[in-house]
């Protein structure tokens, strides 16, 4: 399991479903050798290694290194990787192949095509680099790291690893969104599967609370701020509490927001116990992104409670609530999908939703919980990632 873990100060739902896999894979009696290099170590570096970092994304030599010894000495059946950047590089792909080790890579981003992974730049929804052999816009907007040098190094490399990209064995999505990136980038349907996440299983779940609830990271493509435009449409106390927890930089966005209106309330970040408490609290969980989102975690752990989800009709949100089948919805009424509804990322569209999901909470809290069961449960899930290693380890020939 190969994988470049984000600074711990820096919250990353991907260190954690790389943890929560590991995990489940071992719980399974499956053997993980964690292959790690974390950013937190690059303030400790010495100075030579320090200077090879500009070229760490494309090779990384001391990382091959690392690894063509831990491949000689054990052998595995299958490199799974996860994030390569920057300690890592995408050449880990071509360790792994020359040393005779199909690979399998988890797609948690864009960046086969977009140096910041978003497909996000500026408050909207930006694609400019795509179908292009560099991403020229990427360096004259600065989306790595907010730094042109940077960006260009990024473009540089998802250019001189497209063929590495290609060669990867099999692509997991992780929704039927990431699966059409995928093919969108070349890659042939029988070298993609979809595989969601998963998170653990909370047990038996309280009947529905009421209004709702708005938790992640406060940042501009999450949509807090399409939420609060949506929710200003209703008198106050019309809709029941709408409960925000998380932080980041729209933090002021909701403590304004809940000193102005008392049906606003802002809980700031969370423990484990404090999300259970505000997914039992609500009635209906919200996914107001404005990005493609990609796999929003807090959907499934809304499933895992049987807590119907309203959220945009835009990345991974419609396959997590069932309605990825029904397209963009049109006007301002909500899709319906198995376990919510899906809107377009507009306030009047979501002003209209929200009393259809207040009122269809109740209805719709145990297919939320089926859903969660049926997709999403971790015993589910391992059983389908360990098929995958299955699969590619008896295509590339090995026992």
């Amino acid at each position: 399991m190969a994988h470049n873990r984000y600074r711990e100060a820096q919250p990353s739902g991907e260190n954690t479903i790389v943890d929560a896999e590991i995990a489940q894979l071992t719980a399974a009696g499956v053997e993980v050798l964690p292959f790690f290099r974390s950013s937190d170590e690059i303030p400790s570096m010495s100075k030579p290694a320090k200077a090879l970092l500009p070229i760490s994304p494309i090779w990384a030599p001391k990382a091959q290194h690392d690894l063509d010894r831990l491949l000689a000495e054990h052998r595995p059946d299958v490199l799974h990787l996860h994030n390569p950047y920057p300690l890592l590089s995408p050449w880990v792909v071509r360790t792994a192949h020359k040393r005779g080790v199909p690979v399998v890579q988890t797609v948690h981003n864009y960046r086969q095509v977009c140096s910041s992974g978003l497909y996000f730049r500026d408050g909207m929804i930006c694609q400019d680099c795509r179908g292009r052999a560099l991403g020229v816009p990427a360096i004259v907007h600065r989306c790595y790291r907010g730094s042109r040098a940077q960006s260009a190094l990024m473009a540089t490399t998802l250019a001189v690893h497209r063929p590495t990209w290609r060669s990867v064995d099999r692509f997991i999505a992780l929704t039927t969104a990431v699966a059409d990136h995928l093919r969108d980038y070349g890659i042939p349907d029988e070298r993609i599967v979809v595989k969601p996440n998963a998170v653990p299983d909370p047990g038996t779940t309280a009947a529905p609370g009421d209004g709702f609830l708005f938790m992640g990271r406060l940042s501009p493509e999450k949509g807090l701020d399409l939420l609060l435009e949506a929710w200003r449409r209703h008198p106050v106390g019309a809709l029941g509490p709408l409960r925000i927890a998380g932080d980041g930089e729209l933090r002021p966005l909701a403590e304004a927001a809940a000193a102005d209106r008392p049906d606003v309330r802002y809980l700031g970040q969370l423990d484990r116990a404090g999300v259970r408490a505000a997914l039992a609290d609500s009635a209906v969980v919200l996914a107001t992104s404005t990005w493609h989102d990609v796999l929003p975690t807090v959907i499934i752990e809304a499933l895992a409670s049987g807590r119907p989800v309203l959220g945009t009709a835009l990345g991974g949100i419609p396959y997590l609530v069932g309605a990825d089948t029904l397209g963009e919805p049109a006007g301002t009424g909500p899709a319906e999908g198995e376990a919510g509804w899906v809107v377009a990322p507009e306030p009047a569209a979501l002003a209209a939703a929200l009393p259809v999901a207040r009122a269809g909470a109740a209805a719709l809290a145990p297919a939320a919980r089926a859903r969660y069961e049926r997709m999403f449960h971790p015993d589910v899930v391992t059983k389908r990632l360990i098929d995958i290693y299955a699969d590619v380890a008896a295509t590339a020939g090995r026992p």
